[in-house]
């Protein structure tokens, strides 16, 4: 058969079927045609301020072993970032991570493989091998050597094959895009735990200090109201007092005892959720029982909103995962794309095992094909959609943290200050009640005041006391807090 004749025979079947090469050209147009990637809602508006005055102080990071100085509270801090399960858990999301982000750029490189293979094939006499085999033994040209075995044709091979997707639109690069963003958002992650973990540990740190405090404000009042027991039960042996105030006080010293021991439950639980954080079993807690009396650490102030915020490592990960997300959307509607695949192959091929290590038997090949989605584009397609979905839950969650974060701090700074002022107000509540005990006791036993007097004296005194210590640890927790909702600074 002539070349012109085989033209001849596919140009009439090319216009026999033109319609189909149309209809089938306008398909794989179609199918190869990307969809629109939806837009992003706006974005929240940062205040510029907290509290409505503009902090030019400035809101400068702060190293946490220099925000809490006290050396019991950095070992503790210590053995809790060594020894704490969530920040080990935390490690290894890092670890996944960085393995994903691996495999992304993985499939970006040609895989080659090593293998040997064999096989054999019996062929009908009236299949295209078998009669192509046969014809093919009849050659004047066939040494023994080349004959092809027919009975069963053997065929084995020794070598490297390859397979390559060529990344023509940048798919496989948005997808390790996306790998390397949810890498280093795992790592903030890690960052942001830590922040939680110094905040934590320092403020069931604070709780035991400020229970101590109270234990021992609750065992001198016990002192006190039982010398008082002693003088009233004096004086009534003398004449003086009745039983009814002998019971009135000794009920107090009873209240006042059994207020003691649930403080002391109190300091047993807290010492138990400090060693869980700490990643290990009960122990007791050595801590500076004089920390109640020093000066609080030192403050932080807001600064600027947008730069508070945007140094939090909470808000960093969900950029970075909404980063990741939009990577996610430029691959999924690349997948409408045609991609091409490249495969190719190197080593000894021959039909019988003796001539495998030939040097004839030396074999090479290539082959490339440009393939798009057709017909069934459902599963792209709804994939596109959950990619663009994942894209809107990102960026609703980092707007969430936004505001979140922003409520925080300026709640703390709020407190903070409410706090202060609480403080100094119950200072002088505590000295003027403690000089009111003194008086009420004098006026006892000058006859000028009731027994009770001086229970209510007493009992006023001690509520205070104990109301003082609450604010004081509520001032260190919301100082710890802020330091945490603007960020914290880890190592």
């Amino acid at each position: 058969m002539t070349v012109w004749k085989v033209s001849r025979m596919m140009l009439m079947f090319i216009m026999r079927n033109f319609k189909l090469f149309i209809i089938t050209g306008g398909m794989a147009v179609a199918g190869c045609q990307p969809m629109k990637q939806a837009a992003l809602p706006a974005a929240v508006t940062v205040p510029q301020t907290f509290t409505g005055v503009a902090d030019t102080t400035g809101s400068n990071p702060i190293r946490w072993r220099d925000f809490f100085a006290d050396e019991t509270l950095q070992r503790l801090i210590d053995t809790a970032l060594h020894n704490n399960f969530d920040v080990k858990a935390a490690v290894q999301r890092i670890e996944l991570a960085r393995a994903n982000a691996h495999i992304a750029h993985a499939a970006r490189l040609p895989f080659v493989s090593a293998g040997v293979s064999g096989g054999a094939d019996r062929y009908g006499k009236y299949t295209l091998n078998g009669v192509g085999n046969f014809d093919t033994n009849l050659s004047p040209n066939i040494d023994k050597k080349r004959k092809i075995p027919t009975a069963p044709t053997q065929d084995y091979f020794a070598g490297f094959r390859s397979t390559w997707e060529a990344d023509i639109w940048g798919k496989l690069k948005d997808r390790k895009k996306a790998a390397y963003a949810r890498y280093l958002a795992s790592e903030k992650g890690r960052q942001w735990l830590t922040t939680q973990i110094v905040a934590e540990v320092a403020a069931r740190y604070y709780d035991l200090v400020a229970l101590d405090n109270q234990l021992r404000t609750l065992q001198r009042n016990i002192g006190l109201q039982q010398r008082g027991l002693e003088v009233v039960e004096a004086q009534m042996a003398g004449g003086r007092a009745t039983a009814l105030a002998v019971k009135q006080f000794n009920a107090q010293v009873l209240h006042t005892q059994g207020a003691e021991y649930q403080i002391k439950q109190s300091i047993i639980r807290a010492e138990n959720d400090l060693n869980n954080l700490l990643g290990r079993f009960p122990t007791p807690i050595a801590r500076d029982t004089a920390l109640m009396s020093k000066p609080m650490p030192e403050n932080i102030h807001g600064g600027i909103p947008s730069q508070v915020l945007l140094r939090r490592p909470d808000i960093q990960e969900a950029e970075l995962a909404l980063q990741a997300a939009k990577a996610d959307i430029a691959a999924a509607r690349k997948e409408f794309l045609p991609s091409v695949n490249i495969n190719a192959y190197v080593g000894l091929n021959a039909f019988k095992l003796p001539l495998l290590f030939n040097a004839g038997s030396l074999a090479a090949g290539a082959a490339a094909s440009l393939a798009g989605p057709l017909v069934n584009r459902t599963a792209i397609r709804s994939g596109y959609h959950m990619a663009n979905a994942a894209q809107l839950q990102a960026f609703y969650n980092y707007q969430k943290n936004i505001v979140q974060g922003f409520q925080e701090v300026a709640t703390q700074l709020q407190l903070l200050d409410n706090f202060k002022q609480a403080y100094l107000l119950k200072v002088s509540e505590v000295q003027e009640l403690t000089e009111g005990v003194s008086h009420a006791d004098d006026l006892y036993l000058a006859g000028y005041a009731n027994y009770l007097e001086v229970i209510v004296a007493q009992g006023s005194v001690l509520q205070a006391e104990m109301e003082q210590a609450d604010i004081k640890k509520e001032m260190f927790q919301t100082l710890i807090n802020l330091f945490r909702s603007t960020g914290g600074v880890w190592e």
